[in-house]
């Protein structure tokens, strides 16, 4: 059935609102759709240096557009996801590498990638609270019932903003404050964990290696298992995988030629043969060299 004349006469008066704010909003949020997948392709690049050039001015972009769509959740997770790893890709591990010859200008840069970390964080939870109101503050009053909220749709969110949240935790341990929070960012990495433990071929596992060799209540044994399974999902093309184990476990436990194994297995993938993981595996085995040259300091001889 055709549409009333009204309709038309309608649509006629609308027309100038339609071409200027209605439009502008459509072209905003196209813009903003575009800019949430963007991190697909960085992570396919083989020159770390270039997109860490790079990322700054697209991260600025990416936050001017959200400010004409503040509650586009794809911008929010992108957001989320782009600062944490710039925060550690290209803040924190480089602080870590000049430790020694600077510590001035390594505790500087530790504060700046937890002042990244933090803002990740509070984007992802912006993004929860898009998907289910209020969540943030329920959140801090009742971590379970917030979390148990979340579905399916949410654990990429939830994911990218534990992580975030613990690494920022972990970057600075004198903030009280910060630290009374580890509560709430743990509830988001095990609702995320007990809804898709298999998460992006295996991140969840990957993240939990580090995690639960190091939280208070974690153990050795719990982290062995998220590394047999993060292997068998990932078939190890992840060098994060054999790393993170490394540092994890292998340096706990004091097994020197086991980390060397590690080391030479995350050396060993080739960042060609999964070019999703490229620009991860490349920057993973810069610091698989680097962990290296710090044996003397790591093993008791």
């Amino acid at each position: 059935m055709a549409p009333p004349k009204t309709f038309y006469f309608l649509l006629f008066a609308l027309f100038p609102f339609l071409s200027g704010c209605f439009i502008k909003s459509l072209a905003v949020n196209s813009v903003a759709d575009g800019l949430s997948s963007q991190g697909d392709t960085w992570s396919s690049d083989n020159d770390p240096e270039l997109v860490g050039d790079a990322v700054p001015f697209s991260l600025k972009f990416m936050e001017s557009i959200l400010a004409a769509t503040p509650r586009h959740v794809g911008l929010l997770t992108t957001l989320a996801r782009s600062f944490t790893e710039y925060g550690y890709a290209y803040v924190q591990c480089p602080a870590e590498y000049i430790q020694d010859e600077n510590y001035e200008k390594f505790k500087e840069m530790k504060m700046r990638a937890k002042k990244l970390y933090v803002r990740a964080r509070d984007y992802g939870l912006r993004g929860l609270d898009v998907r289910h109101d209020r969540f943030s503050t329920q959140l801090a009053a009742d971590s379970p019932g917030a979390v148990a909220k979340a579905g399916k749709d949410d654990v990429e969110l939830l994911y990218w903003t534990g992580v975030a949240w613990l690494a920022a935790i972990s970057a600075d341990k004198n903030d009280m404050d910060l630290l009374a929070e580890r509560s709430e960012a743990e509830a988001l990495i095990y609702r995320a964990y007990a809804l898709n433990p298999d998460y992006d071929d295996g991140s969840l596992h990957v993240f939990l290696i580090t995690y639960e060799a190091s939280r208070p209540g974690g153990s050795l044994e719990k982290a062995k298992e998220h590394f047999k399974r993060a292997l068998e999902l990932n078939l190890g093309q992840n060098a994060s995988t054999f790393i993170n184990y490394a540092e994890a476990v292998d340096e706990k436990e004091q097994n020197k030629q086991e980390f060397e194994d590690m080391l030479g297995k995350a050396l060993a993938v080739d960042p060609d043969k999964k070019p999703a993981w490229r620009l991860e595996n490349l920057i993973a085995q810069k610091r698989a060299k680097w962990l290296l040259t710090k044996e003397d300091s790591l093993f008791v001889q």
